[in-house]
């Protein structure tokens, strides 16, 4: 099996990339394309679930989505820093698949994980093009860097509309039941993710998709002028 891929995803952590982008991911491995999630962090900082259920619950959300690789670069949960160390393996992860397209979470969210994480992987994708940074490695050029939304919403610049593909988010999502799952037992506690979190993701992408006259969407935010090829 080839190292390559076609889409590279980075989270800050396992369920970030499913929430933001699950039905873009299904839609491009329906479609042949070879998709692939880097999880910074274990979340080993979550108040309910384990590393070990955590783990458990990636996997199975990654064979919904028909994942060709799913991989944890397991940097510190709540301790994700601009720093040397984190943009070199960020770097190195992306020249090992070689992506024509990066994603990454929205610069601004009210997570401050999630804010780390875009701007670690902005700096990483820049620095992979350089053949002097990281010599041991041969440099790669990402075709497009391209950020998706996971709790506040800002306006898109691309809308993709999964409709056919939304029943496999849903179900790679329900997969996290350590997060997502109403509290039942004494020993989880009420965060805003188990308070019918997946409901209100689900009609946020039903409002994206209402915009476009399709039953659901998800969005997207790029820096650079995307190119488009009609012919």
């Amino acid at each position: 099996m080839g190292m390559s891929l076609d889409i590279l995803v980075f989270g800050a952590h396992p369920d970030d990339a499913e929430i933001g982008m699950g039905g873009t991911i299904r839609k491009h491995t329906n479609a042949g394309y070879k998709v692939g999630i880097c999880d910074l962090t274990l979340a080993e900082m979550s108040s309910n679930g384990t590393v070990e259920s955590r783990r458990r619950e990636a996997e199975s959300a990654g064979s919904i989505l028909k994942l060709h690789s799913r991989t944890n670069l397991e940097l510190p949960d709540r301790g994700l820093f601009m720093c040397k160390e984190h943009i070199e393996l960020i770097t190195r992860e992306i020249r090992k698949f070689q992506p024509r397209l990066v994603f990454a979470p929205y610069w601004q969210d009210r997570h401050p994980d999630h804010e780390a994480c875009s701007r670690l992987v902005e700096e990483a994708v820049f620095n992979a093009k350089l053949r002097k940074y990281l010599p041991d490695i041969p440099s790669f050029q990402v075709e497009q860097f391209i950020y998706y939304f996971i709790n506040d919403v800002y306006e898109p610049d691309m809308v993709l509309d999964v409709s056919p593909f939304y029943n496999d988010k849903q179900a790679a999502l329900r997969e996290y039941k350590s997060q997502f799952d109403p509290v039942s037992s004494h020993d989880r506690v009420k965060t805003p993710i188990n308070q019918r979190y997946l409901e209100r993701i689900e009609t946020r992408d039903r409002l994206m998709g209402q915009q476009q006259a399709v039953e659901y969407a998800e969005g997207f935010v790029s820096k650079q002028p995307t190119f488009i090829n009609l012919f």
